[in-house]
């Protein structure tokens, strides 16, 4: 039996890396504020540890400082595929959040939706409305070769 170092367990995003345009909206507010999608990312994937606007406005400084947000962002992609056991490693979370931010954030965004998470209210509010919040997601379906 061979073992290719990757745990067995890990389970496939429930939405693709480039599936980011079947959301326009989403995909959008990320590309064109994406402090505002990366913010909402965090204050749930940190359990409400950090608020959205905290966690934005770091972002933000980050990316004016020094113009790579992407080193940021991507140590939360890495937190969220830990926390559901989702595929890929944390040198792939770093170069697809530098290969293209939009994505990386559109379908993190989209991971925590089909989780059961209302993104516009925040942690504390998913909590209070919706106690089965580690609920497997929809896995949508997808043309195969």
């Amino acid at each position: 039996m061979q073992s290719s170092g990757q745990p067995h367990n890990e389970a496939p995003w429930s939405v693709g890396f480039c599936d980011c345009f079947s959301d326009m909206k989403t995909c959008c507010i990320a590309c064109w504020c994406p402090c505002i999608t990366f913010g909402q990312i965090a204050e749930i994937v940190d359990k409400g540890s950090t608020s959205c606007g905290a966690s934005g406005a770091l972002y933000t400084l980050i990316m004016f400082i020094t113009g790579l947000p992407c080193f940021y962002s991507c140590f939360y992609r890495s937190k969220l595929r830990k926390q559901y056991k989702l595929k890929g490693g944390g040198c792939g979370d770093c170069m697809l959040h530098f290969c293209c931010e939009t994505c990386a954030l559109t379908q993190e965004y989209r991971e925590l939706q089909n989780r059961g998470f209302d993104m516009s209210i925040g942690w504390h509010a998913n909590v209070e409305k919706n106690q089965g919040l580690a609920m497997a997601p929809v896995v949508e379906k997808r043309m195969s070769k």
